[in-house]
């Protein structure tokens, strides 16, 4: 056997395999403190470019989900107005029904339609105010609703549109319930019966679109749900198997600075050749 004072080889080896354990250990170490299997790019480029690729759709999903929520927002607003409208449509039937009849004096079919007059101006007040996020709900324009996963493969859009509301549009304006007979109050509670029926429809057409968003908020979720899942299997540390490691590593670790030391303490032996 030789012996030799320039290099010990054996303490160079178990200097490198403990250099090895320690790293493997505070790997180890960080897993279980972040609750990541994969801490930086080195513990797996390939997986940490997919975890991202998911993690940027799970993201544009959330914000979809919002995006259908903020419509059905906006529809659900637009369908409560219509409702008050159809409240005050009813009342506008009474009063042109009274109107109508033959018992009720001019001057009463004044006061009548004073009334009327003011649940004309009511419905228009309600068309041009109704907002949603500072925006009105009452709009020719036709609202988008932009979902997507991120991806130009996964986008889509889903259209809504209320509609203009006022007595314009309800054919109401000018309609009145004066006159020496109901023939005016006759008319006009045509044009209110044809104006609920319209109503009536908006909502229908609401109510669809509604279904529709909430329906595709559902489904994102879902996928939100599994993408969640997909990218937890790849970033999650195994918590067993890291403890496992842990202590394997650890016995290793001991074993190594043993080895160390005894293969340090072998050079001692050329001292003995000089005595």
């Amino acid at each position: 056997m030789a012996f030799s004072i320039l290099n010990n080889i054996p303490a160079l080896q178990a200097e490198s395999a403990l250099n090895t354990t320690q790293m493997h250990l505070n790997s180890t170490l960080q897993q279980l403190s972040t609750g990541q299997k994969i801490n930086s790019g080195s513990d797996d480029p390939a997986g940490l470019s997919i975890a991202n690729g998911l993690s940027a759709n799970i993201a544009a999903l959330n914000q979809s989900a919002q995006n259908a929520n903020d419509g059905v927002g906006a529809l659900q607003v637009a369908d409560g107005a219509l409702s008050q409208i159809t409240n005050l449509l009813n009342t506008a039937i009474s009063l042109a029904t009274e109107a109508s009849t033959g018992t009720v004096s001019s001057s009463q079919r004044t006061s009548l339609d004073a009334e009327y007059q003011q649940i004309l101006q009511e419905i228009n007040r309600i068309g041009t105010t109704t907002t949603y996020n500072g925006t009105s709900v009452f709009t020719a324009n036709t609202t988008s609703i932009y979902l997507t996963d991120g991806s130009s493969a996964g986008s889509s859009t889903i259209t809504a549109s209320v509609g203009v509301m006022s007595t314009t549009q309800l054919q109401l304006n000018g309609t009145v319930l004066t006159g020496t007979d109901g023939t005016n109050a006759q008319s006009a509670l045509t044009k209110i019966d044809a104006a609920i029926s319209t109503i009536a429809n908006d909502r229908g057409t609401i109510g669809a679109s509604v279904n529709r968003l909430q329906d595709a908020a559902s489904v994102i979720n879902n996928q939100v749900q599994n993408l969640t899942a997909a990218e937890n299997q790849i970033m999650a540390t195994d918590i067993p198997t890291a403890v496992t490691n842990l202590s394997q590593q650890s016995i290793l670790e001991q074993t190594g600075i043993a080895a160390l030391a005894q293969a340090n303490s072998q050079e001692q032996t050329v001292l003995k050749l000089l005595q």
